[in-house]
């Protein structure tokens, strides 16, 4: 799904120029945007808007002039069939035919929405479906380091770009990803120093990988006894040492990111975990909001082994848990948004609440990660509609901005230098800016 203002924020995961936004958490990898952003338009402010092609879910991203930003287009010589491997019918219908895909990166110049360049990755016919609504075969955000995007299909492999289009080097992860009812894959790939970090939790046997970003050589990989998830690494900085932090639904774990070696693990999350961690002074918060079992904790950072139950706990807790989105800290304040469209803000040392489940106006629904810019966090919906709230510790809504839309918005926003740039499963705008 965090960061810009914080003094708690202690590490930047990607060293970018100001006005990237190199992940899709943004510049600092939680959800902060540099610079200043509008609080009101309307469909009338909208710069520019250019169709895609294909169905995607993943979150553009941006270096310098250019916006990146993958998609999955189905190739037609026919409808293909639906099948569940070993029997396993989705839980919520599946999509997305079995027939060969184009998986393809696009490059757009921001201020116009030209498309600069377009390179097809990789033709193949996926091996399961994905969620009917909420998933696609291109829902994994790419990342760029300003002289490189680096985009990842998940069982698809991952393809280095410069940002001139040429290819550099592809990688084979040799692995069919088997999730969880056939949700559909969905993990964003992370830059840390030299790494490119892929999570690649599943119903087999899952790992985490360190691929080395100029070469796609393989540093180190490490098993993971976890069942699917949809977490993102997250590099944290405690006592002048880095840290991944990954979750899972059996185990939250950090590792050594020079060796992949575990440092430490915690129990207590629920299952199917997709919020990315954040760092708060000297503690990590994680949480998952399936309905069957939503947690949240802050667990301290410093400890080593197995921390289940234990003093490293500093508080848990299960109300205001996000399933989808991920939350984001403003001071000591750490905010949270459910897919159903309930907002929490909660103190981020005690876990205490300054309010709880809140109803945000016209009964919305959201997927998408919510952003800060300065003392605002901007809420994309499902159906585009973005609210404005403040953060502080009563609900204020600021403004509701709606545009002309039909299609689904489930990639988080970005913004850079002034500018909001959303992404629907068949579009992508370019609102107010230069």
């Amino acid at each position: 799904m965090m960061h810009a203002l914080l003094p708690s924020l202690v590490l930047a995961v990607i060293s970018s120029p100001p006005g990237d936004w190199p992940s899709w958490r943004g510049p600092h990898g939680d959800g902060h945007a540099d610079g200043k952003a509008p609080t009101h338009w309307s469909a009338r402010d909208v710069r520019w808007e250019r169709p895609i092609p294909g169905r995607a879910c993943s979150t553009p991203v941006i270096a310098g002039e250019r916006l990146f930003l993958t998609t999955a287009v189905r190739s037609p010589k026919g409808e293909g069939e639906r099948r569940w491997p070993g029997g396993r019918e989705p839980y919520h219908g599946g999509g997305g035919a079995l027939v060969e895909h184009s998986f393809e990166v696009f490059c757009l110049a921001i201020d116009s929405g030209e498309v600069l360049w377009r390179r097809t990755a990789a033709q193949a016919t996926p091996h399961e479906g994905h969620h009917g609504t909420y998933g696609s075969f291109a829902s994994n955000s790419p990342v760029t380091d300003g002289e490189r995007v680096y985009a990842f299909f998940g069982s698809r492999g991952v393809y280095c770009y410069d940002v001139d289009g040429e290819l550099e080097w592809k990688k084979d992860l040799e692995v069919e990803l088997e999730m969880r009812a056939q949700f559909g894959e969905g993990t964003a790939a992370a830059l840390h120093g030299d790494l490119l970090l892929l999570n690649l939790d599943h119903e087999g046997d899952s790992s985490l990988i360190a691929l080395d970003r100029e070469s796609g050589r393989r540093k180190w990989r490490v098993d993971r006894d976890e069942r699917s998830s949809w977490g993102t690494p997250r590099p944290v900085l405690h006592k002048g040492k880095t840290q991944l932090v990954v979750t899972g639904s059996d185990r939250v774990r950090a590792y050594d990111p020079r060796s992949g070696k575990q440092l430490w693990e915690c129990a207590g999350l629920g299952p199917n975990p997709i919020p990315t961690p954040l760092q708060f002074e000297d503690t990590v918060l994680v949480m998952s909001g399936h309905p069957r079992g939503p947690a949240m904790m802050s667990i301290r950072l410093g400890e080593k082994g197995d921390l289940s139950g234990g003093d490293a706990v500093v508080w848990s807790g299960r109300r205001g848990a996000a399933y989808t989105p991920s939350a984001v800290l403003v001071e000591d304040r750490l905010y949270t948004v459910t897919d159903r469209g309930r907002m929490s803000c909660l103190d981020a040392a005690s876990g205490e609440a300054h309010y709880l489940e809140q109803r945000l106006p016209r009964g919305l629904e959201f997927k998408a990660s919510p952003v800060v810019v300065e003392d605002r966090i901007y809420l994309l919906s499902e159906s585009g509609d973005v609210v404005v709230v403040e953060a502080s510790e009563e609900l204020k809504v600021l403004a509701t901005n709606s545009i002309d839309a039909d299609d689904l918005f489930l990639a988080s926003p970005v913004i850079c230098d002034g500018a909001l740039y959303l992404r629907s499963t068949e579009r992508a705008l370019c609102i107010g800016g230069r």
